[in-house]
């Protein structure tokens, strides 16, 4: 009867215990199931974005300031990048300027160089034309290296009033300056104008870069000229935003309409009518992680003081960012 009593009991216990577990592993099974049911919910939630933002010197053109007093301003007041111009720097370093001294001012005041804007010819039909367009993307890119960046524009230059562009042609003609800037560690950036007769379209950009056929290939779009070429806003969200390193920030008024506004049109971020509200979503729900460059040519702003200019231009923009 003892030994019986004793085997009844240390069943009893085996069985407790094995219950026991059995519970534990159920309730695990069960929490573990939760946080799989809450995983998608969590992993599909936005994550706050912090966009940087640059300083395209274009904003301050008409001051006609030296470029190292427009660096200050960009860094005073508080931009993340500056966007230089070819011409400014090339004239900079004419006139005796070191690009080794410019490049530490930049950096030396915790300023990226975003970009370069720059003009090469390397799309157009003539051979001549665009073999002198290639020897100029080649010294921009040499330029903008030396002074800490990795990024030159590269527009339809020399093809505005060209009414018909062979787009596998120009795709492979990207190529070829993608190629160029391998060799000196440069990236061009297909960039397509509003205002040009052909290739005007963000689709269209997309197909070239797409023909290019390379890794490095990659978009320079405008709030202003997808409104003037009249691509609209909806098409970014089919780009992948590691595809577009820097996005020209500006806005327009509702008037002149599209066929008549013109680049002295644009106005500070959030005085005038584009949806770049929608559009920076858009940038945050594509992983877009460059730099939001303000580029205006606005008239008005050129008569007033440029540090004033660069101050506002930031803060509305950066109001809309965060509105966004």
């Amino acid at each position: 009867m003892t030994r019986l009593m004793l085997s009844r009991r240390n069943w009893l216990q085996e069985t407790s215990a094995c219950s026991a577990a059995a519970a534990l592993a159920v309730a695990a099974s069960l929490a573990d199931v939760a946080v799989a049911q809450d995983a998608p919910a969590q992993a599909a939630a936005p994550r706050p974005k912090k966009f940087r933002f640059s300083l395209n010197t274009s904003t301050l053109r008409g001051q006609k300031l030296p470029l190292v007093e427009v660096v200050d301003i960009a860094a005073k007041v508080g931009y993340d990048g500056i966007e230089p111009w070819f011409d400014e720097i090339d004239r900079y370093a004419k006139e005796g300027g070191s690009l080794a001294d410019l490049r530490k001012r930049i950096s030396d005041q915790g300023l990226a160089v975003a970009s370069l804007i720059a003009f090469p010819e390397w799309i157009v039909d003539d051979d001549a034309r665009r073999a002198k367009g290639i020897e100029s993307a080649k010294r921009a890119m040499e330029l903008v290296a030396q002074i800490g960046g990795s990024m030159i524009a590269a527009p339809s230059a020399g093809a505005k009033e060209v009414e018909h562009i062979d787009l596998v042609k120009a795709g492979e003609r990207y190529r070829a300056l993608l190629e160029v800037g391998d060799q000196l560690g440069v990236i061009p950036q297909l960039e397509f104008w509003g205002h040009s007769k052909s290739f005007n379209h963000l689709s269209e950009a997309a197909f070239v870069a797409i023909e290019a056929r390379h890794p490095k290939a990659c978009i320079l779009a405008d709030i202003y000229h997808l409104h003037k070429g009249g691509s609209g806003y909806e098409g970014l969200r089919l780009l992948d935003g590691a595809a577009l390193h820097v996005l020209h920030f500006n806005d327009f008024p509702e008037t002149p309409g599209r066929a008549e506004i013109t680049d002295a049109h644009r106005v500070f971020p959030g005085d005038g009518v584009a949806p770049l509200k929608d559009v920076l979503r858009t940038l945050r729900n594509i992983g877009f992680d460059g730099f939001l460059s303000l580029e205006l040519f606005n008239r008005d702003y050129w008569t007033r003081d440029a540090t004033e200019v660069a101050r506002v231009g930031l803060e509305k923009a950066r109001l809309v960012s965060l509105a966004s």
